[in-house]
């Protein structure tokens, strides 16, 4: 059976973990830090991909660097965004404070936005 102290031990290990491996945290004592690197490394690489595929304007604009930029970027991030549609918004922002990305075009407006139903 499991005590509270146990688990909140267990709990507290767990957060030091996930610190390390998105937030560039202390490797916890136990844990091998090469290995902890790597799939760090691995967890940047997938959202990077996955950011790529939402936000190809971004990628293109980052362009030959698109890996240093988004590595960069998670660096500065000490918890990812919730989702990756945030995640690829929040790095095209990222992008556009530096620089490398234009603004954003001002929405169309369409012919049947002015359009009005009677009160």
């Amino acid at each position: 059976m499991t005590t509270d102290r146990e688990r909140k031990r267990l709990a507290e290990v767990q957060g030091q973990v996930v610190a390390a491996l998105v937030a560039g945290g202390e490797v916890p004592a136990g844990f091998d830090p090469e290995r902890m690197r790597v799939q760090a490394s691995s967890l940047i690489a997938k959202r990077r991909a996955i950011v790529a595929r939402i936000r190809p304007d971004a990628a293109a604009a980052a362009g030959a660097d698109l890996n240093a930029e988004f590595a960069a970027y998670a660096r500065s991030r000490p918890t990812p965004p919730p989702g990756y549609r945030a995640d690829a918004d929040d790095f095209a922002a990222w992008l556009r404070d530096r620089g490398r990305m234009p603004d954003p075009p001002p929405p169309e407006r369409r012919w049947w936005s002015r359009w009005r139903a009677p009160s």
